[in-house]
């Protein structure tokens, strides 16, 4: 087969947060049609756990260790001198050795990388064919988190968002093609740099359906008698912790009124300070990082996913739908996922609706059929392989990418 190198800025993990799980399925993917040669951060040594596995995959692998510290003072160095932060949080002289050596070594002409900072190690390279899984607009986030915070922060992170924008549009000049998880996020990347509108491409995530399946016997995993409503996601990210917060002061009360028995759990890794202190409420509790978040699913009776602010991947969604659970989301949810909303989801604008959308579906047969076809949308149009097609042809001819491959 063909080599291809792919770079990633974390070890990719099939039951993790959104972005490992699509460049763990990504990396099956290239594997089954190339030899990969992977070039990828470890920032966190239980990772390396994988690795036995991983190695199967690939023709080699160069890891480059990441100490969390050490990339937070380099990127708070660009401050200084004029640098986008998440740029310098990426950047190492050894791994850009590494992929200097191993394009000429193994003769290398096609590229994956995954997620915009990782571009900047094959941005020197004009003969090889790149393609850029962007997965969402990182500058976008930036932006949109410096509208809730307040000064200094809120000038800092403005500051990264036009940084990184500016590298974001070159890499959309440069690169071959620019995909994105969601048509939203391709459309504004368009709108944003009309010049490389040829060139920017989606390719939406999948769902291992078989493993997030109703049908799996799993252990309940909440106290008797109590109604459970879940949010599942990483909860060191500031958009989740923020929903969560919102929902516990704004919509949990209205729930709890009508039925006191709810109790709200805040289900993953990495709690902040501020999420643990939701728990203070008798209706809250904060679970923290737990091994398999199937039986907390599939035993709901209701998920939740609040975010104000949404780009990309939305799993913890495509999960809960891939489990037959009835789900209500926010409007910003809803408009990145290619589910029907009120046929397979519901969505709530204000606190007041999306408490009344969920008292309609806790425990009712509206819930019910609302989660057999949340079950049905995932079944449809949420395969990996198929998900992750328009990457064969983005890595092939030049003349394919003027095809549109919408």
């Amino acid at each position: 087969m063909e080599p291809l190198l792919l770079l990633l800025h974390r070890i990719p993990m099939p039951e993790a947060r959104g972005d490992e799980v699509r460049s763990y399925h990504l990396l099956l993917y290239l594997a089954s049609r190339y030899r990969v040669h992977l070039g990828v951060f470890v920032d966190d040594d239980a990772d390396l756990e994988r690795l036995p596995h991983m190695k199967q995959y690939l023709a080699s692998v160069r890891l480059v260790t990441m100490r969390r510290s050490m990339a937070r003072i380099r990127g708070l160095g660009a401050l200084l001198s004029g640098q986008s932060m998440t740029l310098r949080y990426y950047y190492d002289d050894d791994l850009a050795c590494w992929v200097q050596k191993i394009v000429g070594e193994q003769q290398i002409r096609k590229v994956v990388v995954f997620t915009s900072a990782m571009a900047q190690y094959v941005f020197a390279h004009r003969d090889l064919r790149v393609v850029v899984d962007f997965v969402e607009l990182d500058s976008a986030k930036w932006q949109q988190n410096a509208q809730s915070r307040s000064w200094p922060l809120s000038a800092i992170y403005r500051r990264e968002a036009a940084r990184l924008f500016a590298f974001e549009r070159a890499v959309g000049r440069s690169a071959d093609a620019s995909v994105f998880v969601t048509p939203t996020d391709a459309s504004l990347f368009r709108s944003l740099a009309p010049e490389c509108m040829f060139r920017i491409h989606h390719a939406q995530n999948g769902v291992d359906s078989d493993y997030f399946s109703p049908l799996q016997e799993l252990t309940y995993p909440y106290a008797p008698g109590e109604e459970a409503v879940i949010f599942t996601g990483a909860m060191d990210d500031s958009i989740n912790v923020e929903a969560v917060c919102w929902f516990v002061k704004e919509v949990l009360p209205t729930i709890v009124a009508e039925r006191p028995s709810t109790r709200f759990h805040i289900v993953g890794s990495r709690p902040t300070p501020v999420v643990v202190g939701l728990a203070r409420e008798s209706q809250v509790v904060v679970t923290g990082h737990v091994a398999d978040v199937r039986p907390y699913l599939k035993h709901a009776r209701l998920v939740v996913a609040p975010q104000r602010m949404a780009h990309g991947v939305q799993d913890n969604v495509l999960e809960a739908m891939a489990m037959g659970r009835p789900v209500v989301v926010s409007a910003a949810v809803a408009q990145q996922l290619s589910a029907i909303p009120s046929l397979d989801f519901e969505v709530g604008s204000s606190a007041d609706e999306f408490a009344s959308k969920a008292l309609d579906l806790m425990g009712t047969e509206r819930g019910r059929i609302l989660g057999t076809a949340a079950r049905q949308r995932i079944l449809s149009d949420y395969h990996w392989m198929t998900n992750l097609a328009p990457f064969d042809e983005l890595l092939g001819a030049a003349d394919v990418l003027r095809a549109g491959l919408q």
